[in-house]
């Protein structure tokens, strides 16, 4: 999550939204990323997204099988239906995203009965610095 961490502070440095993912198999970060909707014109350019197909790019295979995602903040319901269909095997995620989180928040899309696959959860991951980074890029913002 620490890599997470500092993949968000260079979102915010970006001026995106501080958000970081990765990816990792066997103790080994294969894919990494940040927000970057704002910079790349692209509304699904959210970093687990990023960091999925920095993963799939690096084995060559957009099933990533067996990995793990480390995300700063609790995905959105288009994150999680590509970690559905990456066939992540776990998600970590720090803060809760109590108006668009698809896991515990406003929804709990990962267990919809229709999926053909299931993602084992750890949530509140370093949550209190996870959250302040968020935070303080809003606060800074409104000023």
């Amino acid at each position: 999550m620490g890599a997470a961490l500092e993949l968000a502070r260079q979102g915010r440095e970006a001026g995106e939204v501080p958000v970081g993912a990765v990816v990792v198999i066997d103790d080994v970060v294969i894919g990494e990323g940040f927000n970057q909707p704002i910079g790349a014109h692209d509304p699904t350019a959210h970093a687990e997204i990023v960091a999925m197909r920095a993963a799939g790019q690096r084995i060559g295979n957009y099933r990533l099988a067996g990995a793990t995602l480390y995300v700063t903040i609790e995905p959105c319901q288009m994150c999680v239906g590509a970690m559905v269909h990456a066939r992540i095997a776990r998600l970590v995620y720090g803060a809760p995203e109590p108006k668009a989180g698809a896991i515990e928040s406003a929804m709990h899309a990962h267990e919809h009965p229709s999926l053909n696959h299931r993602i084992e959860v750890t949530g509140r991951v370093l949550e209190e610095a996870c959250r302040e980074t968020i935070q303080a890029f809003f606060a800074d913002r409104r000023r």
